[in-house]
């Protein structure tokens, strides 16, 4: 078998130029595809890199059913995911491409769960959407604690956070509201605020006695304590893959949850204003007007502070809530782990003896807990040692 040839969609974007960064790094060439094929040739230039690409529109299902073929692995980081990211990952699906991506929006890995698992087992196709910050670090670290728990794990709960470095022990930073401006994209806070806009969920039981299920849930709806490290950090439940994933390998789980904490004192306030607004976002008008405001926030063109730092801890507890086990993941900043994340997947996909699962699935199933500790270790995300600290 030959190998597969690497598409990536998104290239000019600043993730997208992570991505390529590492592909070209691993001596790949990628076939880049977007809407405008001069920037994509300028950007290749500036790499000092001649590559393949086309133009095609990236919101069309037909254009792209016919650009990709079963023989290809496709990178997206084209978002917003729910508003531009269907069509690639249908087209994916449909012609059994490989396929992986950047978003950190829970309702579109739903959607793509719910929609193309059949036709992706069907067809041949893997898919495994949030590759990257959003969700592997949370997936690797909820898998590894409950890996620890064993059997007695029935819940686990997992913490997102940044810090930074240059600050004393990283470990210890406690993030700040500027931290989620200064550390981020455009696009990022984009995602952040209209996901607000967007319908949620959990893992977890309906109702006593019934069993566990994806259930709909607003995000922010509660918010968790994650202590660490003699810190102790709020955070506001999200809807992630972590959902999708963690059940389909540890069938024991009763509840799974994720959590945001990149606003640390102003978690808690930000989460009751979104309880007070939750009403208002049943308006069809209302979620609409909240998405066109996503995309005039300020800073635009701002690239964010290289000192950022990620921060994920998982928490597995038994049926009566009492901490069995966790497992604390620090890494790169949320980009640079994205772009390698990414990266590692299209190499590894693409390899002619790569054996991969069908169908739609979280980073677990799809390449096994050993696997994806090899492919984290690889961006820099490495587990620390447990440390004195109070009770979890």
């Amino acid at each position: 078998m030959e190998k597969r040839r690497i598409v990536l969609l998104g290239a000019t974007g600043y993730t997208g130029q992570r991505v390529l960064r590492e592909l070209l790094a691993r001596g790949e060439k990628p076939t880049l595809v977007g809407r405008n094929r001069t920037r994509m040739l300028t950007l290749a230039d500036r790499f000092e890199a001649e590559l393949p690409a086309v133009e095609v529109d990236v919101t069309s299902v037909p254009d792209l059913t016919r650009l990709l073929g079963p023989s290809d692995v496709v990178l997206s980081t084209v978002g917003p995911f729910m508003q531009l990211g269907m069509a690639t990952v249908t087209a994916a699906a449909r012609v059994g491409a490989h396929y992986f991506d950047s978003t950190g929006e829970g309702a579109f890995a739903r959607r793509v769960l719910l929609e193309l698992d059949p036709v992706a087992a069907a067809r041949g196709a893997t898919v495994v959407p949030a590759f990257g910050y959003d969700y592997v670090p949370g997936n690797l670290a909820g898998g590894l604690a409950v890996g620890k728990a064993g059997e007695r794990a029935r819940h686990v709960e997992i913490g997102y956070f940044i810090t930074r470095s240059g600050h004393g022990d990283e470990l210890l930073y406690r993030s700040t509201l500027r931290d989620s401006y200064t550390l981020t994209t455009a696009g990022t806070r984009q995602t952040l605020v209209a996901g607000a806009a967007e319908d949620g969920f959990a893992y977890r039981r309906p109702r006593s006695g019934m069993p566990s299920r994806l259930v709909d849930e607003r995000a922010a709806k509660r918010v968790r304590t994650f202590r660490y490290a003699t810190v102790k950090r709020a955070a506001m439940t999200v809807p992630g893959t972590e959902h999708l994933g963690l059940p389909a390998v540890f069938p024991q789980l009763e509840s799974v949850e994720v959590a945001l904490g990149w606003l640390g004192r102003w978690t808690r306030p930000v989460q009751i204003a979104a309880t007070l607004q939750a009403p208002l976002l049943r308006s069809a008008k209302v979620r609409a007007a909240l998405v066109r405001w996503s995309e005039r926030l300020p800073g635009s063109h701002r690239e964010p502070d290289a000192d950022g730092r990620s921060l994920v801890i998982a928490v597995a507890r038994d049926g009566h809530g009492r901490a069995l086990a966790r497992s604390v993941l620090t890494g790169p900043d949320p980009y640079e782990m994205t772009g390698s994340l990414l990266a590692w997947a299209a190499v590894h996909a693409a390899a002619p003896d790569a054996v991969l699962e069908p169908g739609v699935h979280g980073p677990i199933a799809a390449f096994g807990l050993d696997t994806v500790s090899r492919a984290a270790a690889e961006a820099g995300v490495h587990e620390v040692d447990e440390v004195p600290a109070r009770r979890p």
